[in-house]
């Protein structure tokens, strides 16, 4: 397509995500569609038959390939419009992202051009980098065909639709519907997006291998082999990707087995080249070279068998003496291919994920009607409470499927009789402190600074022992419980929250601290535990569940406050689903099956080859 999109100010790291507005049906509803109601300027973009190249993010992440599709006929999603024309219409559906820290909206990509039907089935995927810790908001336009311009304002308008990447992956089965709008007073129909997790990006596979009548390299000795594995490139040239430990003193080594990513050994092609090189190990360095052969992913994983049975070529050798066979040969033993389960397939069998907030009420903060105070409700813009509370809440909201969230503060005296308390329900009512989605807790937090008076001290125990609680009786891997603690100063409590901490490490629950404010915080390392492991009373931390960060540090200069809640999010977050697969694996639990794709009624199951 001959449409510009400027660059990208950003680039993606290798996950793979693939996007499907799906299927729509349009419907009896004679109207006349206004022109699309905004300006785009012309963008660059290249398409491919299936997939889209995406540039990276300047963040080094931990890859999570997964896929956004839209279903093709009797595949999983459909996207229905209420319309009715007298025939059968053109449709394209255009994918939109945004970038960090501003508004700006940039297409990202747009799918085939349906003909002539009312129930059109896109097939084209998009294929996207997926952050749990990050925001990454979407927004899929639907435009009526009327000729070959490539200019969208050129075509009808048939509606829109906004989500984030984590709502789809939160959703149960990665299966959204959302309501179609953008056109004033009018029903617009709905579109259902459908995500898929790029399968071969998280395979390993665990291979043995033996040597048999290798050559003998050593004067005093036989040889001390050992093998190299590396994986071709695009351009011919080799990457190392694997090496085994040194046998000593053998001619016919069995090497232990070794475990690798199929990424990494093949890079997901299971015809490229992968060559072996055999080597007699030195002391010195200077490696003696024994031989080489190549092989395939393919040829592999056909297991032990005469297939797998490698001549090892010397070429020098080869060429020198006329009746050289080999030096020797390298049999694959064992070959056994295992599926990484990640985070997302415990979303995807539906695991929810508990967000709590507990907020700092003490009276280092400043009265809450001074301009100074870190509680200052200032009319135009968050405080550094708000800005936290957003910034980490609007993210983890994605995967709790009823936004009910309980809210609590601490530290502060209670009307109406002013007795302290370090474990209340921002909403007054400590039978029920849930509040509904993020803007919920909001406004109970502003509600709580009317009527309440800041205190204190500050302790932390009472309000980690009120989330481990709630955990403690959840262990089946049904749900995870993040809790978010917002305080400005140095921590009271300190003996107890370690206990606290140390007790909860062994609880499906993660903690995140956020300092606000100018105080010095360098108590707050300690229960980090990322450089020592946090303990109490001689007991170690079972895993490392406690995340501590400063706001201060995340701040833009700029003023730019998108981008500073988007920097405190991604660092506060980004270790939350380690901590969550370091509970489920030490509990043995498994994800539950995610449920059967969705079907149009009418429609038989089909499979995609």
């Amino acid at each position: 397509m001959p449409y510009t999109l400027s660059p990208m100010p950003y680039t993606l790291s290798p996950m793979r995500y693939t996007l499907s507005p799906m299927r729509y049906t349009l419907s009896p509803m004679p109207y006349t569609l206004s022109p699309m109601p905004y300006t785009l300027s012309p963008m660059p973009y290249t398409l491919s038959p299936m997939r889209f190249t995406l540039s990276s993010m300047p963040y080094t992440l931990s890859p999570m390939p997964y896929t956004l599709e839209k279903g093709s006929r009797g595949c999983p999603g459909c996207l229905s419009m209420p319309f009715t024309v007298a025939e059968g219409i053109p449709s394209i559906c255009v994918l939109y992202t945004q970038g960090i820290g501003n508004k700006e909206w940039r297409e990202f990509g747009r799918t085939e051009v349906i003909d002539n039907t009312l129930n059109p089935d896109f097939v084209r995927k998009f294929i996207l980098d997926y952050f749990f810790e990050e925001r990454q908001n979407l927004r899929f336009d639907l435009y009526d065909v009327d000729s070959k311009s490539t200019n969208l304002s050129k075509h009808d308008f048939l509606g829109q639709a906004c989500c984030t990447l984590g709502e789809v992956v939160g959703s149960l089965g990665g299966r959204l519907e959302k309501p179609l709008g953008g056109i004033p007073n009018k029903k617009c129909g709905t579109i259902i997006v459908k995500a898929e997790e790029l399968g071969n990006c998280r395979e390993s596979v665990m291979m043995q291998f033996c040597g048999n009548k290798l050559d003998k390299k050593d004067f005093f000795g036989k040889s001390d082999p050992f093998l190299v594995f590396y994986r071709s490139n695009e351009d011919g040239t080799f990457t190392i990707c694997h090496k085994t430990e040194v046998v000593k003193n053998t001619l016919n080594p069995v090497w232990q087995a070794f475990k690798i990513p199929v990424r990494a050994l093949c890079n997901g092609d299971y015809d490229r080249t992968i060559k072996v090189e055999v080597y007699d190990w030195d002391r010195d360095g200077s490696h003696d070279f024994i031989g080489e052969f190549s092989t395939s992913y393919r040829e592999l994983s056909r297991g032990q068998s005469q297939f797998n049975v490698y001549e090892v070529i010397n070429p020098k050798k080869k060429g020198k003496k006329k009746k050289y066979l080999n030096s020797g040969t390298v049999t694959l033993l064992s070959f056994l291919v295992d599926t990484e389960v990640t985070f997302l397939d415990y979303i995807k069998g539906g695991t929810q994920i508990n967000f709590t907030v507990a907020i700092d009420f003490t009276a280092s903060n400043g009265n809450p009607a001074q301009p100074t105070s870190l509680h200052y409700m200032n009319p135009y813009q968050l405080n550094a409470y708000g800005m936290a509370l957003k910034a980490v809440g609007e993210i983890i909201q994605d995967y709790d499927s009823d936004k009910m969230f309980p809210a609590l503060g601490f530290g502060a005296k209670l009307p109406p009789d002013g007795r302290v308390s370090h474990e209340f329900a921002l909403n007054g009512n400590p039978q029920n402190p849930y509040c509904h989605g993020i803007d919920g807790v909001m406004e109970a937090y502003y509600q709580s600074l009317k009527s309440v008076q800041l205190y204190g001290p500050t302790n932390f125990s009472p309000v980690i022992n009120h989330v481990a609680r709630y955990a403690a009786s959840v262990k089946d891997g049904s749900q995870y419980f993040v809790l978010l603690i917002i305080t400005d100063g140095v921590i009271s409590d300190m003996a107890q929250t370690k206990e606290s901490i140390v007790n909860a490490s062994c609880l499906p629950m993660s903690i995140i601290i956020v300092g606000v404010g100018p105080a010095e915080f360098d108590a707050m390392i300690e229960l980090d535990g990322d450089e020592v492991r946090i303990s109490s009373r001689g007991r170690y931390a079972e895993r490392d569940i406690v995340q501590f960060v400063p706001f201060r540090d995340y701040i833009d200069r700029t003023g730019n406050h998108i981008l500073s809640m988007a920097r405190l999010a991604k660092d506060v977050l980004a270790e939350i689903p380690d901590q969550f697969l370091s509970y489920m694996r030490t509990r043995g639990i498994k994800p539950l099956p995610a449920p059967p794709p969705y079907t149009p009624p009418g429609h038989a199951l089909q499979t995609q080859i």
